[in-house]
């Protein structure tokens, strides 16, 4: 079994397992990260971003919301354990309001990220809002070996601050 072919194959498993456990409160569900660039390794975890209009505070709560996508998912990971890739769901959640007032993680998402789904194409306009606010900078990823990193204004001056969301409304 071929990496990429494989962890391609688990997204469809994944979105319909994330509709069926968050319903109507999903807004967007995106794979980022080695799977998103289609580098996966065998022990590569499959990085994703849950967007959701309601979540309980605090990371044990919403990990714990996110056990029914786990347990419905769990044939096709150890399926995929038995051809030797060693994969695991990897989430980070967050509510709209908090995906608007942005994270750094998104870096990794403006130019390489999968949209599962996407109500109303939300995070496709926060990716091209900060994508725009990137072009405007002059920023660019600087690849070294098979790590990146950006830097985001060339011209950037001494105590000059970056600030790449705009305020909360």
């Amino acid at each position: 079994m071929r990496l990429r072919e494989a962890f391609a194959g688990l997204l469809p498993r994944l979105r319909e397992a994330a509709l069926a456990c968050y319903g109507q409160n999903l807004v967007t569900l995106a794979v980022f990260g080695s799977v998103a660039r289609g580098t996966p390794g065998p022990d590569s975890d499959i990085d994703l971003l849950l967007i959701c209009r309601e979540l309980p505070e605090g990371r044990v709560r919403r990990m714990a919301g996110f056990a029914c996508v786990e347990q419905a998912l769990a044939r096709d990971l150890e399926r995929l354990e038995g051809a030797g890739i060693h994969t695991s769901l990897s989430p980070v959640f967050k509510t709209v309001a908090e995906a608007q007032a942005g994270s750094h993680l998104y870096l990794d998402m403006v130019e390489e990220a999968i949209l599962l789904h996407d109500e109303g194409r939300f995070f496709e306009s926060v990716l091209n809002t900060l994508k725009e606010r990137l072009e405007k900078l002059g920023a660019r990823r600087v690849r070294q070996g098979s790590r990146w990193y950006w830097v985001l204004k060339p011209d950037l001056e001494p105590g000059e601050v970056i600030d790449l969301w705009p305020p909360a409304r």
